[in-house]
């Protein structure tokens, strides 16, 4: 399977642009057979915000004329499609993630997980993890602080993702999240795992880039810097559903799963 991250700048409150950006990317990698692309988190709104009047201003609903844009292009190409957008819905804001599969109704996932910054100050915490099944792969989707915690990545890998995305707003301060914590998921779930960050200045806010595609060894294949550039690669699924790992035949194995002890993570859910 082919996949991009899209590591780009986004227009601060102007869906329109950022869409238009989504949808010529998605046409130029139409010619290089990719399957699966990811842009970053709150892609097509910005994310940098003071107050809760300032927060609701920039957010969309899910039948905003951006969101169809690049769906009907994500159908148009034939790439499955995920990127982020603040979104209002019922009177409350969510940080949220659209995955557009051609041919099928679009699906969503809200951050599970809130920092103290920026939109996410005002946004409700969604209250599901689940993996998206696809023509090609069983995708998870988790949002930037989602990943400081090991436990999102490891109940979507337990319930079977072949690839976690994670579209991210990374800014200057997290480089452990883009240099260490992704490569972490990756390698203790043995699953593939991209990484969508977005890069430029926003309302006193610099991000960093480092959008990575990251095999289920924890080997990087894939690495952006700090400007915006577009990731892409071939990853083989089969690789994930192996949870075994083989450096010695018969000297030096691990399985990543069925040595846990389930019984002493009590505290984990208490």
């Amino acid at each position: 399977m082919r996949v991009a991250s899209i590591q780009a700048n986004v227009v601060f409150n102007d869906p329109g642009a950022n869409a238009r950006f989504a949808v010529a990317e998605l046409e130029r990698l139409a010619t290089q057979g990719v399957e699966l692309a990811v842009l970053p988190e709150c892609f097509l709104t910005g994310y940098c915000v003071d107050s809760l009047e300032q927060a609701g201003s920039i957010a969309i609903r899910c039948d905003d004329l951006a969101l169809r844009a690049v769906r009907d292009a994500a159908e148009r190409t034939g790439i499955t499609t995920v990127l982020g957008f603040a979104e209002a819905d019922g009177g409350k804001l969510y940080n949220s993630v659209a995955l557009f599969e051609p041919g099928k109704e679009p699906r969503y996932y809200r951050k599970t997980h809130l920092p103290e910054l920026g939109y996410d100050k005002f946004a409700t915490t969604g209250d599901a993890l689940e993996n998206f099944d696809t023509a090609k792969a069983r995708i998870g989707v988790i949002i930037c602080f989602d990943q400081r915690f090991p436990e999102p990545a490891r109940v979507l890998a337990l319930d079977g993702a072949d690839v976690i995305l994670l579209p991210t707003n990374w800014p200057e301060g997290a480089e452990n999240s883009a240099e260490i914590m992704c490569i972490a998921r990756a390698a203790e779930n043995r699953v593939w795992f991209v990484t969508a960050n977005r890069v430029g200045t926003e309302n006193g806010f610099r991000f960093i880039g480092r959008s990575k595609i990251i095999s289920p060894t924890g080997k990087v294949l894939a690495a952006a810097g700090t400007e915006a550039e577009t990731l892409v690669a071939d990853i083989d699924l089969a690789e994930a559903r192996l949870k075994r790992t083989v450096n010695v035949p018969g000297k030096y194995e691990m399985e990543v799963f069925k040595p846990r002890r389930p019984e002493l993570y009590k505290k984990l859910v208490e």
